[in-house]
């Protein structure tokens, strides 16, 4: 073992309470000790936060973070601060003696770690700090935020090159949880990381169980979900309108469910407020616009629901690897419909990006929907989007239970026909609601008003219900046999494609549309996923009363409760019952700082309940 290793080595396990390194962690760490720039992916809990908390530790001088939100750095500061590190941040809610006290621990070498946001970084008066300051190394965390075209664009990212032209001595690491080809090259060629090596690990997260399924009743299947499988837990609910956000916590208010909402609309104390009950409180589930989300520690979130589709696939596994991050069983559950790809479609096509980019996000959304209609593994369909390969994971929907093929070619034929035949008899095409109607002959206002009950196509469609009819259709939109004119108000338009099928040149065999997909068992759910306490009563009693004593303890000193110990630390203390600080210090996630804290109330607490 290397000098540098060994110290990193130490490092993980004193300071951390880490007993190994997973993954590519060791690797990336030496690499960056030696003072090497690096650029790494990894998914969100798969420890990216010690690539470069370590190497600042190990390295002369202060590592400096550059992080997108306040909320982000004092959650890991608060962290650090916990495990013994000297770390702070500067941000625009700290006053300014803080802030001068900060510099000045700055440049007498008297901090390991200082978090900067990236607009006060570029700052002249930041700038002039880091020069007077003995630096170990640059962390641009959140690096996506650098892609002009991404979802979580930040105009500054884009000035941070100035680092390596004002710093070329010192090594820099940027980081993200996802990030495709393109926009890994954006990010190596707008931050100047072209010497840059580049680490990527498995985009793989198997604790999460992804589950996508047809939307019927948005809200009351949401409802379904989290009282069976995540009842008093925590979790995130997507909506895409602040309207659907502000309804959805009402609603589950109303059925006992500890709900907040949280979108742009909504005033920066508020968001703040809701935020931090979030983040330090249990069992409070936040429904939020995308305004939510990035640079959530919250370990301990055990699912993340979307009741609307997501823009693109990046999207969807930055916003679902919010789930989980603890390692422990999370759940990624889904509802769409057709009215999310029409939505989707519009905010695209009306979007002032250039053609190129349109393009782009047409194609990525189109790259969403097979992954949501595909009938194969969900975890291999997402994965091979990454450019990795795999092999069906067993715990998704569709392994769980493989959905039904049909033979969906003559019901596509209807469909198909009767898209025409409303065109031709009125000279303008009707959206997809007309259409339905007309299939299943329902007599309506509009279908008598252009006479299309007496359309040969008119009942033709009443052996499927008006879900199943639209199921079928996004499929043949997905597929490229129509497509929705945004333009002309979202009337259904027939592509060259659909030609081989109406002739029956061509087959269809499509999945069966469900309108509920299989549930996780009970016992995965859990809030702990910890199997050993569904029989052992002493166990539980043990883990809920080190829960509460976590709560004291965060609430004493204003912090998140995870920044005192993870749900994954507490399990294994309930499970190990150690009698002696050395047994303890044996324990992942209990370091040298939090032993000499902690060790005497733990042991004190563990020694009561086997008292009792």
């Amino acid at each position: 073992m290397t000098t540098d290793s060994a110290a990193a080595a130490r490092i993980l396990r004193e300071v951390f309470g880490y007993g190994e390194f997973r993954g590519a962690q060791r690797e990336i760490i030496e690499h960056v000790v030696g003072g090497g720039d690096a650029l790494v992916l990894m998914p969100t809990g798969g420890g990216k936060s010690l690539c470069y908390q370590i190497p600042a530790l190990a390295r002369a001088g202060l590592g400096v973070v550059v992080s997108p939100l306040i909320a982000l750095m004092q959650d890991q500061v608060a962290a650090l601060q916990q495990a013994g590190v000297r770390a702070a941040a500067l941000h625009s809610g700290i006053d300014p003696a803080r802030a001068r006290r900060i510099e000045q621990q700055a440049r007498s070498g008297e901090l390991d770690l200082l978090y900067m946001a990236p607009e006060r970084l570029l700052t002249a008066r930041a700038l002039e700090l880091l020069e007077a300051s003995p630096l170990a190394l640059f962390a641009i965390d959140e690096a996506h935020c650098v892609a002009q075209w991404g979802h979580d664009f930040r105009p500054e990212y884009i000035e941070l090159a100035v680092l390596a032209r004002r710093f070329p001595s010192v090594p820099r690491i940027a980081l993200t949880a996802t990030a495709d080809a393109s926009t890994r090259a954006e990010i190596i060629e707008r931050l100047q990381l072209e010497r840059a090596r580049l680490f990527v690990s498995s985009f793989d997260r198997p604790n999460i169980r992804y589950r996508i399924g047809e939307r019927v009743q948005a809200r009351e299947q949401l409802l379904r979900f989290l009282r069976e499988e995540h009842p008093r837990e925590s979790g995130i609910v997507y909506c895409l309108a602040r309207r659907s956000v502000e309804q959805t916590a009402v609603f589950l208010e109303r059925h006992g469910i500890r709900a907040l909402p949280y979108h742009a609309g909504l005033d920066a104390a508020t968001r703040e407020a809701h935020q931090e009950r979030f983040v330090q409180g249990d069992a409070i589930v936040m429904v939020a616009t995308i305004a939510f989300g990035m640079g959530i520690d919250k370990p301990d979130v055990r699912f993340v629901a979307h009741l609307d589709l997501p823009k693109s696939i990046e999207s969807y596994y930055q916003e679902t690897g919010r789930a989980g991050r603890d390692g422990l069983p999370a759940d990624a559950w889904m509802v769409y419909g057709l009215a999310d790809v029409v939505q989707q479609r519009r905010l695209i096509e009306q979007s002032e990006a250039s053609a190129t980019h349109r393009r782009l996000a047409l194609r990525k959304l189109e790259a969403l929907l097979g992954l949501c209609e595909t009938s194969t593994c969900r975890r291999v369909r997402l994965l091979e989007y990454f450019g990795e390969t795999s092999t069906a994971c067993g715990n998704c929907d569709n392994c769980l239970a493989p959905p039904p093929q049909w033979d969906a070619t003559q019901p596509a034929q209807k469909l198909l026909s009767c898209i025409v035949r409303c065109s031709s008899a009125s000279g303008f095409g009707f959206g997809a609601q007309h259409v339905i109607d007309v299939l299943r002959g329902e007599r309506t206002a509009k279908v008598s008003q252009f006479g299309h009950e007496r359309l040969s196509t008119f009942g033709i469609g009443r052996e499927l219900e008006a879900p199943a009819w639209r199921a079928l259709l996004r499929q043949l939109i997905m597929r490229g046999l129509v497509e929705v004119d945004v333009q002309h108000f979202n009337v259904l338009r027939l592509l060259p494609a659909s030609r081989a099928v109406l002739r029956g040149e061509e087959s269809l065999t499509l999945r069966r549309p469900a309108l509920e997909r299989p549930r996780g068992s009970r016992r995965r759910a859990s809030a702990s996923a910890r199997s050993s306490t569904d029989t052992d009563p002493g166990l539980t009693m043990l883990y809920e009363r080190l829960r509460e004593w976590r709560r004291a303890v965060a609430r004493e000193q204003g912090i998140p409760a995870y920044t005192v110990f993870h749900d994954r630390t507490l399990l294994a203390i309930a499970e190990h019952r150690p009698r002696s600080p050395e047994e303890l210090a044996s324990i992942v996630g209990i370091g040298a700082a939090k032993l000499a804290r902690y060790g005497p109330s733990l042991l004190e607490l563990i020694s009561g309940a086997q008292a009792a």
